[in-house]
């Protein structure tokens, strides 16, 4: 019964985060772009992960099997994690507001974001979308999906973090100064 209730918060997670994406699109279809690096990593990219972490998970190949008490805490530390993980994505979504690209890009009007989840991290929405992949490892003990989110994701999102970053410290002087304060993936514990 738990992992059902458990499916079915997941899967109002994921509608709303691909929701959120979808309005992403929308709303940087006809922006004017000022500056444009191509990257590997982008939604396309990221979706073919989550398929492939999906399969892992849905087909059990690298399921590791709990019977004991211990599997109900694990189902609800990982809902905690994906539930956050979903919110902090999304209210970063808002907070980044029209600067949002599918590739890494400077638009003619573009802002430096830091207020809300970007006061906390420089990369909400890539920390949110690894404790999301991690939660699921908890909600469906899997090593292998475990190992795909630790060796190929986080990789791939610290690369298309330092690529944004680049561009953003040739077009924004401040973010030096907000890169020391502010951590990529962690809130900052000593600054």
């Amino acid at each position: 019964m738990i992992l059902i209730i458990a499916d079915t918060i997941i899967g109002i997670c994921l509608f709303a985060l691909f929701t959120s994406i979808l309005i992403n699109f929308a709303e940087s279809s006809n922006k004017k772009v000022r500056k444009e690096k191509k990257s590997i990593v982008e939604t396309g990219t990221m979706t073919l992960f989550f398929i492939g972490f999906y399969i892992l998970i849905r087909f059990k190949i690298g399921e590791i099997i709990i019977i004991s008490e211990l599997r109900n805490y694990l189902i609800l530390l990982g809902l905690i994690m994906i539930i956050s993980g979903c919110l902090i994505n999304i209210v970063g979504r808002f907070n980044l507001g029209k600067n949002w690209a599918n590739q890494v890009k400077i638009y003619d009007n573009q802002t430096f974001t830091k207020k809300g989840m970007f006061k906390i991290v420089r990369h909400p929405l890539y920390s949110s979308l690894m404790l999301m992949f991690y939660g699921a490892c908890f909600v469906y003990p899997n090593y292998l999906a475990f190992l795909a989110n630790t060796f190929i994701f986080i990789p791939f999102m610290y690369y298309r973090a330092k690529q944004e970053e680049a561009l953003l410290r040739k077009t924004f002087k401040e973010y030096y100064g907000y890169q020391k304060e502010v951590g990529m993936f962690f809130p900052k514990i000593i600054k």
